[in-house]
């Protein structure tokens, strides 16, 4: 059984709330705007691009696009939520998150890498400019308080 104490407890689920914010915002907020030419110009957000791979039938990337960068981010949320507080939880329903958490953890960067591979695939064509804006540092700022409060768990569960 995994026991935190009442101030990190308010700790951690503060972040976690954090992590939510900034990941919805992620979602929602332009994260490029990509440039071709001078008169070309495309916003968008990480929901407007999946949304876009949906309409060009391009079905399988949506489909991996939409697991690794809305689904699993916001699970992992809601199992950190669910193990930071257990409320007279089954243990063993919150040793089974646990290695849900840890099995995920292999899969933690992917949607990092997915938007990172966008990046250098669009900077590598030089007809084009990339604008980075705050959506994409919502979306980097929420995987790595998650991150972060996945390693703290994870250390608790292991000395529990």
């Amino acid at each position: 059984m995994i026991t935190i104490t009442r101030r990190e407890s308010i700790l951690l689920n503060a972040l976690l709330l954090a992590a939510a914010v900034l990941l919805g915002t992620g979602l929602v907020a332009p994260m490029l705007t990509i440039e071709k030419f001078i008169f070309i110009r495309n916003s968008f957000s990480v929901l407007s691009g999946i949304g876009e791979l949906f309409n060009n039938g391009q079905y399988l990337l949506f489909a991996i696009i939409t697991t690794f960068s809305v689904l699993m981010p916001t699970l992992k949320i809601l199992f950190l939520l669910r193990l930071v507080n257990p409320a007279s939880g089954d243990p063993r329903r919150l040793r089974r998150h646990l290695r849900l958490m840890h099995e995920y953890g292999r899969w933690s960067m992917l949607d990092v890498f997915v938007v990172a591979l966008l990046v250098v695939s669009v900077k590598l064509d030089a007809i084009a400019r990339v604008q980075i804006h705050y959506g994409l540092y919502a979306f980097s700022a929420a995987v790595l308080i998650t991150m972060l409060v996945t390693a703290r768990v994870a250390r608790h569960a292991e000395s529990a």
